[in-house]
């Protein structure tokens, strides 16, 4: 194999996140700003030498104008807290709803068979993601006004953002719901809350996103195609340094290492948009190219919040165990380690590849059990990451890349094992909606 070594410049990853995260700023999915992403990446992979192209798609944009929410501690003494609009669900019209406030338990609860007393209710929903299909019908059929989502994962002062599966309220519908902090409900509980108000002016509205694809042409036209895939949109009022302009700044970084490469495959980097709304960029172009996908052979690295100043590295791998006996010892010649997750997890752009046959890798970087403590937090910025760590893991990266891109045969056997391909099967028709979305 390929062994002449080609440098990650950490200049050039500080240059390219300063850009995507402070000039740029906030870059929600259909937004001006993730376009304006979007540019600036396609323009960095031509400079690099790569065939560029951008593949749009439609997508519901999260727009909101006015979001409030008021508490009735007792004794009509209505005070405010702060929230943030569910992506792929409603405003309020500007109006203000009232309803009396139900604590649900939902991990537990959601095996309750009668979900009606929360019919008409403000209901403090406690768990995050429902990824149960046939549990979000429940919850929708049982018709509560609004929902408020209590992120159990992170117990802080501050509502974070996120988003309801786009597939689950197109086909099943929704309320409105925002975004709570864990205390503030703490709070609510503790002093007794009787009542909730809440006025959103704004929800969602009709808009185009965009996957940006770089592709280094390899010598062979019949050996496969390794990917690299990462995202370039935000949440909400988060300049996502780490989630995601890390990955996107790598990609771009990449491509410039990796055109300098002889290689007998494709190499494709692809920067993913909308992915805060579940992976929505990679799924439609898995679905766009599910018939090429099908006949080559390859691979997936994403790369989704890497960054972080202090934590450890987390390789999600989803596929044969020689996978991982390929990847890991890269990590290791450079004193480079990482906790090892086999299990099928549908939150990250390598998972609809893997649905298509094509096994993977994801690399991120943990600080806490749940994840990273700034996690789709305004303070998600430049303070919280390590460029020249950044640049280790990315030097590994780019050898893994490099090195399998310049053999004709990967040495691994493609696609995943059985037991992990009827679990994806599940999950992407369940979260994803299948192959027809």
């Amino acid at each position: 194999m390929q062994k002449k070594t080609f440098s990650i410049s950490s200049s050039n990853l500080y240059r390219h996140l300063r850009k995507l995260a402070v000039d740029i700023g906030i870059r929600l999915a259909g937004s001006n700003n993730e376009k304006k992403a979007a540019d600036y990446i396609a323009d960095e992979f031509e400079k690099n030498g790569a065939e560029v192209s951008i593949e749009t798609f439609p997508v519901q944009q999260r727009w909101v104008k006015k979001q409030k929410l008021w508490v009735n501690l007792g004794k009509n003494k209505w005070i405010s807290f702060p929230c943030s609009l569910i992506s792929s669900t409603p405003g309020t019209d500007n109006k203000i709803l009232e309803a009396p406030l139900v604590f649900f338990e939902a991990p537990a609860e959601y095996q309750c068979r009668d979900l009606s007393f929360l019919k008409g209710k403000a209901v403090v929903h406690l768990g995050t993601h429902i990824e149960s299909r046939e549990a979000y019908r429940r919850l929708i059929k049982a018709g509560p006004l609004f929902i408020l989502i209590v992120d159990v994962r992170f117990p802080g002062k501050q509502p974070l953002a996120d988003g309801m599966l786009p597939s689950y309220t197109k086909d099943i519908g929704s309320v409105p719901m925002v975004n709570v902090a864990f205390m503030d409900a703490w709070r609510w509980k503790a002093d007794g809350a009787s009542r909730a108000r809440l006025q959103v002016d704004g929800g969602m509205r009709p808009s185009t996103s965009q996957n940006v694809i770089a592709t280094l042409p390899g010598s062979d036209p019949s050996a496969g195609t390794i990917y690299f895939g990462a995202h370039h949109d935000t949440q909400a009022d988060s300049v996502g340094a780490d989630d995601n302009a890390s990955g996107s700044t790598g990609l771009i970084e990449l491509t410039r290492v990796l055109a300098c490469r002889p290689r007998k495959q494709t190499i494709r980097l692809i920067s993913f948009g909308a992915e805060e709304q579940l992976s929505v960029g990679s799924a439609v172009y898995v679905r766009k190219h599910r018939q090429q996908l099908s006949k080559e052979t390859g691979m997936m690295i994403n790369l989704d919040s890497y960054g972080s100043l202090m934590g450890w590295n987390e390789l999600i791998c989803n596929g044969h165990p020689k996978l991982l006996q390929t990847v890991l010892p890269y990590f290791e010649k450079r004193g480079l380690f990482t906790e090892v997750i086999s299990d099928i997890l549908p939150y990250y752009d390598l998972f609809p590849f893997v649905v298509a046959g094509i096994p993977g890798v994801s690399l991120g970087r943990k600080n806490c059990i749940c994840g990273r403590f700034f996690h789709h937090r305004p303070d998600d910025d430049m303070t919280r990451l390590s460029v020249p760590l950044m640049a280790e893991l990315l030097q590994v990266v780019a050898d893994i890349g490099g090195d399998l891109a310049s053999v004709r045969k990967l040495p691994f056997p493609p696609g995943i094992s059985s037991e992990q391909s009827e679990k994806v099967q599940r999950f992407w028709r369940d979260l994803y909606g299948g192959w027809n979305g």
